[in-house]
């Protein structure tokens, strides 16, 4: 607060004047950043419920992923059983084979169908480069190759004993089984590629929808800053209107209660008429009591 020795009502009145004005200036200014954080928050608010439903989303999406895998797993390891038993029945095949005849060009050509068929699976479910795919696919041909030559060798050989015949259809029963569960393998996998590259996606939103809130969020914090700081001045301009007025008041009161002591009506002058009373008895008026006004 400034405290002042003397001031006329003229001037008195203008300083009310100027700082009723600024106050209202003060109060919109304030009003206006409000309207304007209002508006960022209501934003932000959007943002965070649109995060929140993709939240859930990716949930939702995530569970259904790792169901997908937990299935293709499952069907991974019956297949692979699968594969073993064929194994295990080619090498009694094997055993059996040699106390017949000594040449292994059978052996090798079963021995050849297994590592084919586990590279075409290595192909169809494990992610390869361009570089790798392009060498794993020679090798298979490579192997195909050489496998159809001994098939044709095999071909000019007589007869094979009927526990190898038997061995063979069971042999065959088994990679029909486990190419069965390789086909669901493969179906599984590709559902949870879909499902992963979803979930993906959705984090990717939900991280763009964050830093779109947080940034929402530190313009709104800016603006509520600035309109505190005009409501700041805002209260304490109010603040000096009322000590403006409260000093008007007491200074009418003592004019007031002067014409009544010199016994003149003041209810039938005007209030130019009063103030002018009032600065021509300013001097009494000081006697009575110092004059402030605030900021």
């Amino acid at each position: 607060m400034e405290e002042l020795t003397s001031l006329p009502p003229q001037e008195l009145k203008k300083e009310l004047e100027k700082a009723e004005e600024k106050y209202r200036q003060l109060c919109e200014k304030r009003d206006e950043f409000n309207r304007k954080a209002k508006v960022l928050k209501d934003e932000r608010d959007l943002l965070n419920e649109e995060k929140k439903k993709l939240m859930e989303e990716m949930e939702k999406t995530k569970a259904l992923r790792d169901e997908l895998v937990r299935q293709m797993r499952e069907h991974k390891k019956r297949r692979d059983e699968y594969n073993q038993q064929a194994k295990e029945l080619i090498k009694k095949k094997k055993e059996q084979r040699k106390k017949y005849q000594s040449n292994n060009i059978f052996i090798r050509a079963e021995e050849l169908r297994v590592e084919i068929k586990n590279l075409e699976y290595q192909q169809e479910t494990v992610p390869l480069s361009p570089k790798e795919e392009e060498k794993l696919i020679k090798e298979i041909k490579e192997k195909k190759r050489e496998y159809e030559k001994l098939k044709n060798e095999l071909d000019t050989q007589q007869k094979v004993e009927v526990d190898l015949e038997n061995l063979e259809e069971s042999i065959n029963k088994l990679f029909s089984e486990a190419d069965k569960e390789h086909e669901i393998v493969t179906k599984f996998y590709q559902s949870s590629q879909e499902q992963h590259n979803k979930f993906l996606k959705i984090v990717e939103e939900i991280s763009k929808l964050i830093n779109k809130a947080n940034e929402k969020h530190r313009e709104y914090m800016e603006l509520k800053k600035k309109a505190d700081e005009y409501h700041a001045k805002a209260v304490e301009m109010r603040n000096k209107i009322l000590a403006i007025r409260k000093e008007r008041k007491e200074r009418y009161e003592k004019a007031m209660k002067m014409l009544e002591e010199f016994n003149i009506h003041a209810k039938q002058m005007a209030e130019d008429e009063i103030e002018k009373f009032v600065e021509e008895n300013m001097e009494k008026l000081k006697k009575e009591g110092k004059i402030s006004i605030g900021l």
